[in-house]
């Protein structure tokens, strides 16, 4: 009897936790990326961009050839801007324009990332580009990194945009965690649900779904759930060898171009 009450208490006590600091694992909050020529990028800029609720985004703008698109990346939940600059700067290499958010609480931003307020946090980036830009949302790309495709799916059912690009999407934060923490009843624990699938039917800009077919992390079946629900023009890149974080080792800069360049006018 004592065993089992044990195996009670502890099923309760770790579940608690996992409650408790489920925003710090799903929200890897990093320190400041320093500048973007750290990074060889010499034409990119510093830029802040504020929020409604007062928060200053750090993130970093290289306008390019103005006949071309804007893309904007949303990165993942893990280390900073800095980390994604090999990957903007193929974009910045072929002069296109390139503007890289950086979430509050990454990269030395205050606040406190949360579903809502990563929302948040994209209405202001489109509010900035409206004020300090001359482009239109029609040629604005929006790309959505692992957790940033929860920002850009939530977008793409507002607004009409040359289109939506994800990088091995998540169909939501609850199905991630009813693989990971199969014991526990993720369904009423996850506060940050970011449930992409119940959406991407509502997209209203053409789809780009890239994805590795052996993803660690977020397991590639939650991509093809995706794109077979998605009813705009749609393409998939699906990568045998791929895994979450490399997939840029497989040059899908060529194929996040050539879907684009097919759409612009």
């Amino acid at each position: 009897m004592v065993y089992i009450f044990s195996a009670i208490f502890l099923y309760i006590f770790f579940g608690f936790l996992l409650y408790v600091f489920q925003r710090r694992i799903l929200f890897n909050k990093s320190g400041h990326p320093g500048t973007p020529k750290d990074y060889d990028l010499h034409s990119t800029s510093e830029i802040q961009i504020h929020t409604d609720d007062d928060i200053s985004l750090l993130s970093w703008f290289h306008l390019g050839n103005k006949s071309l698109p804007l893309l904007i990346y949303f990165h993942g939940n893990s280390f900073h801007i800095g980390d994604r600059a090999y990957r903007i700067k193929r974009y910045v290499d072929q002069n296109w324009s390139v503007l890289l958010v950086s979430w509050r609480g990454f990269g030395g931003n205050k606040g406190n990332p949360t579903e809502k307020n990563l929302y948040k946090d994209g209405e202001a980036v489109l509010k900035w580009i409206k004020e300090k830009t001359e482009f239109k949302l029609d040629q604005v790309i929006i790309y959505g990194e692992s957790l940033g495709s929860g920002v850009a799916v939530e977008l793409g059912t507002k607004y009409n945009f040359l289109s939506i690009v994800l990088e091995a999407p998540f169909t939501s934060i609850e199905d991630v965690a009813k693989m990971r923490y199969r014991i526990f009843p993720a369904k009423y624990l996850v506060k940050d649900k970011f449930d992409n699938f119940s959406k991407i039917d509502r997209l209203k800009s053409p789809l780009l779904i890239i994805s590795g077919k052996k993803d660690e992390i977020v397991p590639h079946n939650h991509s093809i759930k995706l794109y077979e629900k998605a009813n705009v023009e749609k393409k998939c890149v699906f990568i045998d060898e791929a895994i979450h974080n490399n997939l840029y080792d497989f040059g899908i800069e060529k194929d996040v171009i050539e879907f684009n360049l097919s759409l612009w006018k």
